[in-house]
């Protein structure tokens, strides 16, 4: 069944596919994209594909249809059921085989989507796969002429959480409580499963599973969705906060005050301890990470290698230079010994395994890895390409006189020297150029923002 150029580039992105359910992603349109898929993953040598899905109301529906189109094309599949993301990257690790995850990640209910991945948790994006994917499907999917694959069913979370228990040893740290917000997704699925046993007194909040998300959006990128897992830590007393989006492998950390830690300072944080592990090893942070990152990575003697934003990049990178971690400023947090994915619940253990080895508050060991002041993320909205190079450019020439540097990786950053720099870049995926700054002070930081802003906006 062909279908129209326009509606499929719309929902099958640059990482993964992804749109609303009823209207822009359905069982058909998911059976062509499994059949696709496993055209694709045949010509490779694949025999079989896993798959997961989470707990939107869809999600089964889809994952079972995408499963349809798989078996049609000859190829088994293996079902794990409700999982995290990375928890589908363990089975694609362990299994060997090529993996589909079906979630919308901290999207809204009515979205749905596909992430994909090849054998040992490779990355499938628009250069590597989607593409050819999206084309076919506009097509038609062409049949095939062999027998049906099969379909079968196994669990693999106790395997999963067995799996990073091996990669951090939390069972000698001193006892800490931890308040965990799950956001109704994945992480209410997959805390107990590796988190119980060890010594934390888990505070559990909206660990019931419900794609409605009946409590708030499962995006803790967004402030007011850490709300209440803040006001959880003070009234706990907790000793630690962990909150995690939708699918779960994404985890942000709030310390004992109920505070706010920057990704960058956990990236810096989990570098140290895989450097003390592999001396002298490569490290990978996105361009948009604190420069106290490669600050720190080269103080504690491994090579600090920068990358664009994206975790196509992050996980090409990680596979060329053969680097033991890689972090980015959206809590995505990328390991060697987890086949070079992201995992949020693997960062998060490191930092229960670092706060739990001293007596000190998270707050006084994450001192030292946060070294600067930054504008976090800042979006303004220019509907036209034309218009996002344009203010790009007369943000440049505006600066032209004191910078130190102009670098295009991924759109302009701009170094002012003495610890200043920003970086200015259209979105992927939205009509949006996004700001990020840092500083020595918060002064400095404001006074880039206005600058920058003033021009971007005008």
């Amino acid at each position: 069944m062909a279908r129209s150029a326009e509606s499929v580039r719309a929902v099958i992105k640059a990482y993964d596919v992804r749109g609303v359910v009823g209207e822009q992603i359905d069982a058909d349109f998911v059976r062509e994209v499994g059949a696709s898929f496993a055209r694709l993953m045949r010509s490779e040598g694949a025999g079989t594909v896993v798959i997961g899905h989470d707990m939107r109301d869809s999600s089964p529906g889809l994952s079972a249809a995408f499963a349809d189109g798989v078996t049609a094309q000859g190829l088994d599949v293996v079902m794990i059921g409700l999982a995290s993301t990375d928890q589908l990257y363990f089975a694609s690790g362990l299994l060997e085989c090529p993996g589909a995850m079906f979630t919308a990640s901290h999207n809204p209910a009515k979205y749905n989507g596909i992430k994909l991945c090849r054998a040992g948790a490779k990355p499938v994006g628009q250069e590597s796969g989607l593409r050819t994917i999206a084309d076919e499907v506009i097509e038609g999917v062409p049949a095939y002429d062999g027998e049906a694959g099969t379909v079968s069913e196994r669990d693999v979370l106790e395997g999963y959480g067995e799996y990073l228990r091996g990669l951090v040893d939390l069972s000698g740290i001193r006892r800490l409580k931890v308040a965990v917000d799950a956001g109704n997704g994945m992480g209410g699925h997959t805390v107990p499963a590796v988190l119980g046993g060890l010594p934390l007194e888990i505070v559990p909040l909206y660990f019931e599973l419900d794609g409605n998300f009946p409590n708030h959006e499962a995006n803790p990128l967004e402030p007011a969705n850490l709300v209440d897992l803040q006001a959880l830590v003070r009234e706990s007393g907790a000793d630690i906060g962990l909150a995690f989006d939708g699918d779960a492998d994404r985890c942000f950390v709030v310390d004992e005050r109920g505070e706010p830690v920057a990704p960058s300072a956990i990236t810096a944080l989990v570098a140290e301890r895989e450097l003390a592990k592999e001396p002298g090893a490569s490290i990978i942070y996105n361009l948009i990470t604190s420069r106290a990152v490669p600050e720190l990575v080269e103080e504690k003697g491994g090579v600090a290698v920068r990358t664009r934003v994206g975790h196509s990049f992050i996980k090409a990178q990680m596979a060329d230079t053969g680097a033991v971690f890689g972090g980015e400023h959206s809590a995505h947090y990328y390991f060697r010994d987890f086949w070079g994915a992201d995992s949020g619940m693997l960062a998060a253990m490191h930092v229960l395994a670092a706060l739990g080895a001293q007596d000190g508050t998270l707050s006084e060991l994450m001192g030292e890895y946060t070294r600067y002041a930054a504008s976090g993320e800042i979006n303004s909205t220019l509907d036209s390409a034309e218009a996002q190079t344009e203010r790009m450019e007369a943000v440049v020439t505006a600066f032209s006189d004191r910078a130190v540097s102009v670098d295009r990786l991924d759109g302009v950053t701009v170094d002012l020297g003495d610890g200043a720099w920003f970086n200015l870049r259209a979105s992927n995926t939205e009509p949006l150029l996004r700001l990020n700054a840092e500083a020595p002070t918060r002064g400095d930081v404001d006074a880039v923002v206005d600058e920058v802003l003033a021009i971007v906006r005008a």
